[in-house]
């Protein structure tokens, strides 16, 4: 099968593995796989993909792979991932593999300087390729440009964004402090937000929008930063595997002893806030000498410092202190940062206890006492106003008695505890807003042309416990998803569509009902928490009651017992929900989801901290009441939407993506456990498909990449060309710039507005939209040298004209001659006429004469006297012709004396033909005799030949009248069809409607499944073994009992259920319905059966089973040929659209049976003559020729113009003959298809059809059919 050649099969662990055809299913094909030779298994075919033929090699671009599928291009990644090559390309999009450790000499200044100015695709992918190609976008463009970093967690985005940000400030900066300002804000930023968790040691727990601004000298002038949706949560609770943010261990572990001393700082296990997670330092071996041992806690003492080579605590402590010096912070400012982190740590061990009190509120716990006094210290607070403010709540009554007196309500520990850590996480908020707002004030600027953005956020989170901070990551990866859509598959079809470039279509999952469950207004999941925290008395339980009731039957929102993980089905269903996202169903606990949504703190806090003694502390809550919910009614807790925000947010930056060019960089995390040299197969290939790379594949496979409008290269180059070349419209002037560049034309292609470009082929694209002063003077030059040459091709032209033009005046004058010449003769020929024309009748008066002569001789009596007659009779005719030649006569003259002679030789001519009669009638008796004889068997031979004839016209007509009653028929069959179709057609809707519903929900339920075996492994928890009943029924039979392990068995269970369709079910149910279950039968055995089989009914459903599979084989080889390969056409292009457009139902077993033994042969060309300027690419022309055994095709014949003739017959050729059955084709429905056996027949035997079909039949490879029977029968 398939030429012996690879492909690649769906593997649990590695994503495919290699293998080759050994047998055709059903629906499936049967694998052997290279590595475990006589091992067997079955694979979905549509999840099968043919293997380059050199499966080690590696390319720099997937599209220069010969197959283009997610197997080929996961097989890319991983060779360059085994040889330290993390970067990849797919077109102009960046894939990034995560090599967890550092590779030498990747990014340093020498690599800067090699990528600078240079095309994309010269050098191999590397980040800075992107970066430099956005910057020269922007260049050439003058427009704006997005660089947006995507992925999962720890999969590099962060560092990434930090090379981009350095080799554009590096390579483009004008040399002064705000370059080196933009690249040290970096270190800032993620001292306070990043944090190591389970999947990152240094996850980015917040995003950002990096703008690099640029001058109209293309330099950068300054930046901005803008962040979005910081964790909050983790700033007082953390898991067991992580911990807080950076800052609160380097401060700790970095912090000079004053420091330490004056902040009462101790190791992070004495502070609740960092206790309750990881309280191990990062530091190398170096580093953790210098850490003190009373700055470390007991589990980094026993355990040791955890080890990451981007990551030191200590060192970057004094890092961090130097980044903030350099980029402009002082001493003084540098110090009331880390006080107030210092009083958030203190402010988290305030612990409260139940009051005596018959209030029911809550007081200060003794040993607590310190904790406060430092916090208030450190925030410049009382101590006293502080204990009370987190204690009790100042409210304003609204009603009764005075309006605005103030009630303190005392609050219970819970209580307290819960306005204790809102006032954390606000301190800390806010903080983190200051540290963004005096970066960006460190490289301000006062104009800019353009920017090049890069965005840096959470990519999607799936973790055991999914909270608000998932719920919000993962709706901006939605929208971010959707934007991908968009940009990359959806705007990109619509342009081929409009510039008319007859790109195929590709389909992709559109996420929008997604984001509409999310974002809709009053409906949407953002507005019932809004809603729920406007509530007087709000509850978690409420609120998931209320999206549940609204989105009851929603598609992407489903209850947690619905999960694949035992831990979320043990969630009750008002405590969570599902949500299936683009990548997989995430489980959401919805456990202070109000509270997390609430930015607001209550009056009492409030107004203690905005009223702070430190003036840095005021500073950080100054205009926090201006962002409270407008519809918030007075006397209520205060309430500030962090959904809303977010939302509002998000939607400006998409708005600013929009309006800016986009690049983006696909980074891939390589494993879970975060070590290097580990390629963990299935998770890379799902996280491929979940980034719609795999689409990508699909669009790139025709698509053009890259592209300019004819006006922007007119009017770049148009100051450098020659005048001449000006001259010419945009796209004139660009195909002449093309032509001088020397380009291949299949590299590119013209629109109707813009010039498109193949992906792989950036490098010429590049290097015309350069525009720097050397790669001008070359154009320049190359231009001028195709002008030469087409100047010096019309010299030649002209001076062949002018030989041209010397040639015709001398051919003019040679026919001036010809014409005198003529007009003389003819002058003379009029003046000599008469004389001419008599003596032209004398002389065949003559040679009438001379003939009598003959006569005379022949005659047996009378012989002298008529010789004397016949001599004297010549004598007058020659005294006449002497006579006009010597004198000058008349017409008239001539005419009287050539008529008498005439008379003579009448009356001369009598009297033999009375002498010569009786002689000559026996003879002529004779001759007329034989001359009927001859007429009668003429006669005979063209009546013969007209009853053939009659007999051809009388077969055809019948032949068209079966044609036409056929016709006539199947109108009717259709008349019924319609009536019966309109009977039921709300019914098929639904039907249609239901098979898509299907097909979308099992794609999903791929996904989903997927992504809980990721959790699974990350958590290592095994997914329960309970599974709906239906996956046993569809699990795939697999043919060699391999050790199976847990993993693998949960892996392969998966498979077996993806692997079945609802078209697969569909067929397994028809197929329950036969006599004969032919499912599980080999290709091979059905071979056989056919061939031997003396059972009809058998034969017929072996027949039809057989050739329904080599529909599915062939259709797949279609999907998966060569790029730019020309197609395997085994029948006219005009017989496989009519099959496509009009998919028949295979008539019934019965019929088919009857109909057996009917023999039908066709003949119609490979190009109908219209078309063959439609489809110049068509290279078969030609008369296709076909003999049909009942149903389905017996013997097979093209005939070529410029090769040999190709014989197929049906056993021997069946993977190179036509597939379709007869009504498939539909060759009876066209009008002189349909030949006589005769003709096609004369053809066969005289393209030595007889002798292959007889060699097949000796070599025992032919199939039984009639044209076998009956040459076995009469051989020739």
């Amino acid at each position: 099968m398939n030429d012996g050649k690879s492909v690649w099969a769906p593997h649990p662990a590695d994503g495919f593995q290699l293998g080759t055809i050994i047998d055709i299913g059903a629906d499936t094909l049967t694998i052997e796989p290279l590595n475990q030779k006589g091992k067997t298994f079955l694979a979905p075919i549509n999840q099968v993909f043919p293997a380059e033929e050199d499966n080690k090699k590696d390319v720099e671009d997937n599209c220069s792979l010969m197959y283009l599928n997610e197997a080929t291009l996961l097989n890319n990644v991983r060779v360059r991932y085994n040889k330290d090559k993390i970067y990849t390309c797919v077109a102009n999009i960046l894939i990034a593999v995560n090599p967890y450790f550092d590779i030498p000499k990747l990014y340093n200044s020498e690599t800067i300087k090699k990528y600078r100015g240079k095309s994309l695709g010269t050098l191999p992918p590397h980040v800075y390729a992107i970066a430099d190609k956005a910057y020269r976008d922007m260049k050439v463009h003058k427009m704006s440009q997005s660089i947006i970093v995507s992925g999962e967690s720890g999969a590099g985005k962060t560092e990434n964004t930090k090379f981009v940000l350095r080799y554009l400030t590096e390579s483009y900066g004008t040399g002064q402090d705000i370059d080196e300002r933009i690249v040290e804000a970096n270190p800032l930023l993620e001292a306070f937000g990043n944090a190591k968790t389970v999947r990152n040691n240094n996850s980015s727990r917040f995003g950002k929008f990096v703008e690099i601004h640029f001058n109209e000298k293309n330099a950068v002038v300054g930046g901005f930063v803008s962040h979005y949706l910081l964790e909050k949560s983790r700033i007082c609770m953390q898991g067991k595997e992580e911990r807080n943010y950076h800052i609160f261990y380097r401060l700790c572990a970095g912090a000079p002893e004053d420091i330490r001393q004056k902040f009462h700082l101790t190791s992070p296990d004495h502070f609740r806030y960092l206790n309750r997670g990881c309280t191990r330092y990062f530091a190398n071996k170096e580093s953790d000498k210098r850490i003190l041992q009373n700055r470390k806690s007991p589990e980094c003492l026993k355990e040791g410092s955890l080890k990451d080579p981007l990551l030191d605590d200590h060192g970057d402590f004094n890092r961090m202190c130097v980044a903030m010096k350099k980029i402009g912070l002082g001493d003084a400012e540098k110090f009331d940062l880390f006080r107030v982190v210092a009083g958030v740590l203190h402010l988290g061990n305030i612990d409260f206890e139940e009051g005596g009190s018959t209030s029911g509120g809550c007081v200060l716990k003794r040993k607590s006492s310190k904790s406060l006094d430092h916090c208030a210290e450190l925030l410049g607070l009382d101590g006293d106003d502080l204990c009370v403010s987190l204690t009790t709540r100042v409210m304003l009554t609204t009603a009764g008695g005075a309006k605005g007196t103030v009630i303190k309500v005392p609050l219970k520990v819970e209580q307290a505890n819960n306005a204790r850590e809102a006032l954390a996480k606000a301190v800390y908020s806010r903080l983190f807003d200051h540290v963004v707002k005096r970066v960006n004030h460190c490289f301000p600027f006062q104009s800019s042309c353009f920017f090049i953005g890069v965005l840096d956020i959470a990519g999607f989170e799936y973790f055991e416990h999914n909270s608000f901070e998932q719920f919000c990551i993962n709706y901006c990866n939605e929208k971010l998803q959707q934007f991908f859509n968009e940009r990359i598959l959806k705007e990109e079809q619509e342009l081929y569509q409009r510039e008319g470039l007859g790109v195929n279509e590709v389909h992709y999952v559109d996420n929008q009902d997604c984001i509409d469950l999310i974002e809709a207004k009053l409906v949407g999941i953002l507005d019932i928490l809004d809603e729920e925290n406007r509530l007087p008395q709000t509850s978690d339980l409420h609120f998931t009651t209320m999206i549940h009731q609204k989105h009851k039957d929603h598609f992407r929102l489903s209850i947690p017992r619905k999960s694949k993980l035992t831990v979320h089905r043990n969630v009750r269903d008002d405590e969570g929900f599902i949500i299936r996202h683009f990548a997989g169903a995430v489980c959401y606990e919805t456990t202070k989801f109000v509270e997390k949504n609430n930015d607001a703190l209550h009056m009492s806090l409030e107004t203690l901290i905005s009223e702070s003694k430190d003036q840095f502390v005021r500073q950080l809550f100054e205009g926090t009441n201006n962002t409270k919910d407008s519809k918030q009614k007075a006397g209520k807790l205060s309430f500030i939407s962090v959904g809303n925000k977010f939302k509002t947010q998000l939607n400006l930056l998409l708005e600013k993506l929009r309006s800016t060019g986009s690049s983006f960089i696909r980074c891939i995390k390589p494993n879970l456990k975060m070590t290097s040299h580990q390629f963990e197969g299935a998770q890379i290939l799902s996280q491929l498909q979940c980034s719609g790379m795999v689409s990508v594949l699909d669009l790139m496979q025709g698509g053009f990449p890259s592209r300019a409008p004819f006006h922007e290269l007119y009017n770049m180059y148009k100051q450098y060309m020659p005048k001449k070349l000006c001259r010419l419209d945009p796209r004139l002037f660009c195909k002449a710039l093309f032509k001088a560049l020397g380009l291949n034309e299949n590299d590119y292609k013209f629109g109707l507005t813009k010039v498109f470009f193949r992906p792989g082929k950036f490098a010429e694209f590049d290097q015309i939209m350069k525009s720097d002063p050397e790669h001008l003077a070359l154009l320049v030059k190359r231009v001028n040298h195709w002008l030469i040459c087409s100047r010096w091709k019309k010299v030649q032209w002209c001076a062949l004209s002018v030989i041209k033009l010397k040639n015709k005046i001398k051919y003019r004058a040679t026919a001036c001659i010809a014409i005198q010449k003529t007009v003389r003769m003819w002058l003379c020929k009029k003046k000599h006429k008469p004389r001419i024309d008599g003596l032209v009748k004398v002389k065949t008066l003559k040679t009438r004469v001379n003939r009598l002569v003959d006569v005379v001789n022949a005659l047996k009596e009378g012989k002298p006297e008529m010789s004397k007659q016949v001599k004297d009779l010549e004598a007058s005719i020659d005294g006449l012709m002497a006579k006009i030649k010597k004198t000058t006569m008349t017409r008239e003259q001539i005419d009287k004396e050539y008529f008498a002679l005439v008379k003579r030789s009448e009356q001369l001519l009598g009297s033999l033909q009375k002498k010569k009669q009786e002689e000559e009638e026996r003879a002529r008796l004779r001759r007329i005799q034989e001359e009927m004889e001859r007429d009668q068997k003429h006669r005979e031979d063209e009546e013969r030949k007209r009853r053939q004839e009659e007999e051809e016209r009388r077969q055809k007509a019948e032949m068209e009248a079966k044609r036409k009653q056929e016709e006539e028929a199947r109108k009717k069959r259709e008349e019924e069809d319609r009536r019966i179709q309109a009977e039921v057609e709300t019914q098929l809707i639904a039907e249609r409607e239901d098979e898509a519903h299907k097909q979308t929900v099992l794609e999903q339920e791929r996904r989903d499944r997927e992504l809980a075996m990721r959790i699974a492994q990350s958590e290592a928890e095994l997914i329960s073994e309970e599974l709906p009943m239906e996956i046993a029924t569809r699990s795939v039979e697999v043919k060699s009992v391999l050790p199976v392990t847990p993993k693998d068995e949960m892996a392969k269970e998966m498979s077996d259920y993806l692997a079945r369709s609802p078209q697969v079910q569909a067929t397994k149910a028809a197929a329950g319905t036969k006599k004969f279950d032919l499912s599980k039968w080999k290709y091979a055995e059905l071979r056989d059966a056919i061939n031997t089989s003396c059972d009809i009914e058998l034969l017929a459903a072996c027949r039809e089973e057989f050739h329904r599979r080599l529909k599915v084989y062939h259709a797949w080889k279609s999907k998966n040929k060569k790029r730019n390969a020309d197609a395997d056409q085994r029948a006219p292009k005009s017989v496989t659209d009519y099959a496509q457009q009009n998919p028949t139902q295979l008539q019934p077993r019965q019929q088919e049976i009857s109909q057996n033994r009917a023999q039908r042969y066709f003949r119609i060309p490979f190009i109908r003559p219209a078309d063959q300027y439609k489809e110049p690419q068509n290279k078969k022309k030609g008369w296709w020729y076909a003999h049909f055994d009942g149903s389905w095709i017996a013997r097979q014949m093209e005939l070529h113009p410029d090769k040999p003739p190709i014989l197929l017959v049906a056993g021997k050729d069946d993977m190179e003959m036509c597939e379709l059955n007869l009504e498939e084709t539909g060759l009876t429905r066209k009008r002189g298809a349909e030949i006589l056996a005769r003709q096609f027949e004369e053809i066969w035997e005289r393209c030595g059809g007889v002798t292959y079909l007889r060699n097949a039949i000796e070599s025992k490879q032919a199939r039984p059919t009639y044209a076998t029977a009956m040459l076995q029968t009469f051989p020739m």
